[in-house]
């Protein structure tokens, strides 16, 4: 295995898990400024006020995107296991 497939690997993991995780992570932060801005607004400042939103967020996108999240990281896998062969040789 050679630097150039390594870097390749890497960077196909990297981006697949930006891709995989890119969604839940801005609407994680999408919610959590809206509750920051009303928190902000009302003057009520409960930490744990920000949690429940985000947690319902967060299963909301999992149950919508879950499918597809799924299929790019088996595709990703797939191809991972399929080159397989190239990876090992010396």
């Amino acid at each position: 295995m050679n630097e150039s497939q390594i870097l390749y690997l890497a960077k196909e993991g990297i981006g697949t898990g930006m891709i995989v995780g890119g969604p839940i992570l801005l609407i994680s932060l999408l919610v959590g400024l809206i509750v920051s801005v009303f928190q902000a607004m009302t003057q009520i400042q409960e930490q744990t006020l920000s949690f429940i939103p985000k947690i319902f967020a967060i299963g909301l996108v999992l149950l919508i995107l879950g499918p597809w999240m799924l299929k790019v990281m088996g595709a990703f896998t797939t191809n991972l296991f399929q080159d397989l062969v190239n990876y090992a040789r010396y």
